[in-house]
């Protein structure tokens, strides 16, 4: 192969690394929140789904719908945590793909698919 279609195939290699990095990456985010009185416990995954939920003895005393409140409060809490991570997680990929000066300034000679 040329030098010129090793740096391609690197290139290529390098990229679908990092997007299965970044795959990898937002499986493993959890957002946590648990509330000042430690009542309530709640993670949810990369996507704000509630995956646990976990509720102290002490808000049987509570009456129902402010204990509901506090679950959907919490649960907003630990999305706001999951969406920071996530947000991390697509700046790095976003930082691998971006382009190459070299590369732009080939991109932009008026090849076949330039606009």
């Amino acid at each position: 192969m040329s030098a010129e279609m090793d740096a391609l195939v690197a290139n290529a290699t390098q990229k679908l690394e990092a997007l299965e990095a970044a795959m990898y990456g937002l499986k493993q985010v959890r957002g946590t929140f648990t509330t000042e009185d430690e009542s309530v416990t709640v993670e949810v995954n990369s996507e704000g789904a509630l995956v646990g939920l976990n509720l102290a003895e002490s808000v049987t005393t509570l009456p129902p719908a402010e204990v509901g409140q506090m679950i959907v409060w919490a649960c907003k809490q630990a999305a706001e945590d999951a969406s920071g991570q996530r947000s991390k997680v697509v700046a790095t990929l976003n930082e691998s793909f971006a382009t190459n000066p070299n590369e732009a300034g080939a991109a932009n000679q008026g090849g076949r698919d330039s606009a």
